[in-house]
């Protein structure tokens, strides 16, 4: 996800302001600049940087603005040296939908394709080269390839030394904003399904599946954003305005929130696997439904289960917002609870469901362990 570290879906709409203002600089600086040197009378290539490059974590700037650069170099070699071996569209020729300019075109664009994913990095190709082809190919006019190229640079240098200068976010108060967020998001979705439990219903709400897809991968994404801007803190203070220090704890409850992501998101899949296997036994199966108005009956091992995993949530809901103390305590609750159930419901296998727990119940130890 965007952002220095596990920033909240919807930003603040000063910081929304922020990013704006910042781009719109960004974009303005390097268009005055090409018009004032002549590079063209309607630089766009000078101000696209900026809207391709910022992001919320606008220290990562450098990194993106050098893949477009060189997307940029690669995209204007390959269609200048083919259109120098094959004919450039005219407007008879693509009126007439002649050969030459047909393979003039395709040349470009297998070309363009090809340099886009020999050029692979992060994940994706760098589509900058097909788009800087494909650009340059339907603009064929004599100077148009340098004049993109220098324009492109200017913007990109403008961006990369600029950009972090305006507004700078400070990454370590975007690390808590987000870890506040995950939290209270997380916390509202186990008590849902602790409810339901509780309450006999299937185990997985409908809403579950959508609501978890991205829930469980904020704490990712905020802890690799974080670690890279604790890297960053070796940046010149003038370009870097943030504290040298993060708070106290905050790299550790992100790594836990990591961690528990993972065994969480396991747990809740399998509530959702068996709530999907009783509801096809219950609409295939030779008996039919359980009760008289289709449901299933209440199931009171899982009921059981309900304290448990509301006290799983409260400890790590303590974890995360610091309160280790509460945190310990509701782990010995969330225990003792855990062998309790255990032993009501001996002959029930739902060690395979309670796996996700107990992975959990590890990982806040550790956490305590290491904090203590």
């Amino acid at each position: 996800m965007p952002g220095t570290a596990a920033v909240p879906h919807n930003p603040p709409p000063r910081a929304r302001l922020r990013s704006a203002a910042r781009l719109a600089v960004c974009a303005a600086v390097p268009w005055f600049l090409c018009l004032w040197w002549g590079t063209s009378t309607v630089p766009v290539p000078a101000a696209l940087p900026a809207v391709l490059i910022l992001r919320e974590d606008v220290y990562a700037a450098p990194r993106l603005a050098w893949d477009r650069l060189v997307g940029v170099v690669v995209g204007v070699a390959l269609s200048t040296f083919v259109l120098h071996w094959l004919p450039p569209p005219s407007a008879s020729s693509v009126t007439s939908a002649s050969a030459s300019a047909s393979l003039s075109f395709l040349a470009v664009l297998v070309c363009g394709c090809a340099g886009m994913y020999l050029m692979y990095r992060g994940g994706s190709p760098n589509q900058q080269v097909l788009i800087t082809a494909l650009v340059i190919y339907a603009t064929a006019a004599p100077g148009y390839p340098l004049a993109r190229l220098v324009e492109s640079a200017v913007g990109i240098v403008t961006v990369v030394v600029l950009g972090p200068l305006l507004w700078p976010p400070d990454p370590y108060r975007s690390a808590v904003t987000g870890l506040d967020a995950y939290r209270r998001e997380l916390s509202g979705l186990l008590a849902a399904v602790a409810s339901r439990l509780a309450a006999g219903a299937p185990p997985a709400a409908p809403e579950l599946p959508g609501e978890a897809e991205d829930l469980w991968l904020q704490p990712q994404g905020g802890l690799a954003a974080y670690e890279r801007a604790a890297r960053r803190t070796r940046l010149p203070r003038l370009y870097l305005r943030t504290p040298s220090r993060p708070p106290d704890g905050v790299g550790e409850r992100l790594r836990l929130a990591a961690r528990t992501a993972l065994t969480l998101q396991f747990f809740t899949q399998e509530l959702r696997e068996r709530a999907r296997a009783a509801t096809t036994a219950r609409t295939t199966g030779p008996n039919g439904p359980d009760r008289p108005d289709g449901s299933a009956r209440p199931d009171p091992a899982l009921r059981d289960l309900a304290p448990l995993l509301r006290s799983t949530a409260l400890s790590l809901d303590s974890a995360l917002r610091g309160d280790d103390r509460a945190a310990e305590l509701e782990l010995e609750r969330a225990r003792g609870l855990d062998l309790a159930q255990r032993e009501a419901h001996p002959n029930r296998h739902d060690a395979v469901l309670r796996t996700g727990l107990h992975l959990t119940h590890e990982a806040i130890a550790d956490h305590l362990s290491a904090r203590g």
